[in-house]
């Protein structure tokens, strides 16, 4: 396998950075007409279109949107059904994403000025939100609890689940996380289709005030062109890692850590980092003799020859920079003194320190949320979390001194701005003892 090898010292190497880092998510003009034409046609012909569309390409033969809603008793009897092993572990997770979201929520607060005006803010949850997740034969719980559990914790009133069920495979596991995480409707739909139900609403399907989860290229454009009429969470990427190490860790483990982020598929990237250059040949011989033995060789192969990089830096200061530039998704530290390093860095989505800290275990069952912030856009984003749940409105409550303070203000600025009925308005309410 012939994985890139880069090196700071190369007065190329900006450029060959920029070049490994280049990702196109643009829906190209097929797609998006295609995209167009079922959201235009769910918003006019609602569960018709939703039901035409799902036969079509999930290959079922339903007649009504009642086949296509899962009953939450079908959940419950999903989460019965699964090994007790499984059923623990996604217990244990969600408890650890429950917990560690809970430190995220904001409350509402409000403070009073000498003249007894209040200012503050009201925090709110959002009233219903929808949750995509990829369905047939992959399984995704992980998904469910990811997005579920924190706006759960945020206090959102209602939860649409959408997940498709191709030639009508239903995965308990998918269904069992719903349980868990208190999903209140269910229903057997996904793509294009399923994001348009959910933005525009339908005869069954409820308008959410918000979607997210990750989906296809479909998914993608379709929650892009949606963006305005609802929320969404963001526009993901190829999922990508960024290893650097001091060249003291096992390199199998690290060989293993880029190995679990190239097999989510062939454009998926994995880039280690490391100012030891004999530590990167030790790991690519790891590569080499591990890889063979792995289910997903062939999309890992592809994946870390397409889109893999071995970076030798001088040290780990010009680590950092290199961090800050690509500013990735998941970004390990697997040094002696990861909290040496950790204020010198801007632009991560999630950071997993030490030696011992996988990055798997960070999608599952650590804490934190795994929907992160993909191509460099961890430069002005952030994982999600509860307060991509709730919403803020200010609050000015003006005592009769703080109309008068203020609205002398306002009036000027008004004037100057030539909005004379802005000026007056705010005019009307000043004390006549002060009145210019």
């Amino acid at each position: 396998m012939n994985m890139q090898r880069l090196t700071t010292a190369s007065p190329e190497f900006r450029q060959q950075l920029a070049r490994l880092r280049a990702w196109d998510d643009a829906s190209d003009a097929q797609v998006l007409q295609r995209v167009r034409d079922i959201l235009a046609d769910v918003r006019i012909r609602g569960d018709a279109a939703v039901i035409d569309y799902t036969n079509r390409f999930d290959r079922l033969g339903v007649t009504a949107m009642r086949e296509l809603e899962i009953p939450t008793a079908r959940l419950q009897a999903a989460l019965q059904k699964i090994p007790d092993a499984e059923r623990a572990a996604l217990m244990f997770a969600a408890e650890r994403v429950r917990g560690y979201h809970e430190h995220q929520k904001a409350t509402s607060w409000t403070y009073t000025e000498a003249d007894g005006t209040v200012l503050g803010q009201q925090v709110t949850p959002l009233d219903r939100v929808g949750l995509y997740v990829p369905g047939g034969k992959a399984a995704y719980p992980s998904s469910v609890l990811m997005n579920a559990v924190p706006a759960r914790v945020a206090g959102v009133g209602e939860l649409i689940m959408v997940v498709p069920t191709p030639d009508g495979v239903v995965n308990d596991l998918v269904l069992a996380a719903a349980a868990i995480a208190g999903v209140d409707r269910v229903f057997a739909i996904g793509g294009a289709q399923a994001v348009a139900a959910l933005a525009y609403g339908t005869a069954t399907v409820p308008p959410v005030d918000k979607i997210v989860g990750p989906g296809n290229i479909y998914v993608a454009t379709a929650k892009r062109l949606v963006f305005g009429t609802v929320g969404i969470d963001m526009i993901a990427g190829p999922s990508e890692i960024l290893i650097v190490c001091d060249g003291q860790s096992d390199p199998d483990w690290i060989a293993m850590d880029l190995f679990a982020q190239a097999e989510h598929d062939e454009d998926a990237q994995s880039i280690l980092v490391s100012p030891d250059a004999a530590f990167l040949a030790q790991v690519t011989r790891s590569i080499e003799r591990l890889l063979p033995g792995m289910e997903r060789a062939a999309i890992i192969e592809k994946s870390l020859s397409a889109r893999g990089a071995l970076i030798e830096v001088r040290d780990l200061a010009e680590a950092v920079e290199v961090i800050n530039w690509i500013a990735p998704e998941h970004l390990e530290l697997s040094v002696a003194d990861p909290d040496a390093l950790l204020p010198g860095i801007r632009h991560a989505g999630a950071i997993f320190m030490g030696r011992y800290t996988a990055e798997a275990v960070g999608d599952y069952c650590a804490g934190p949320n795994h929907v992160l912030p993909t191509a460099r856009t961890a430069r002005f984003s952030s994982p999600l979390g509860v307060y991509d749940f709730q919403k803020r409105s200010s609050l000015i409550h003006c005592s009769a001194q703080g109309a008068t303070t203020l609205g002398v203000t306002a009036a000027r600025l008004a004037r100057g701005e030539g909005l004379t009925a802005h000026a007056r308005s705010a005019e009307y309410r000043i004390s006549k003892r002060t009145k210019p």
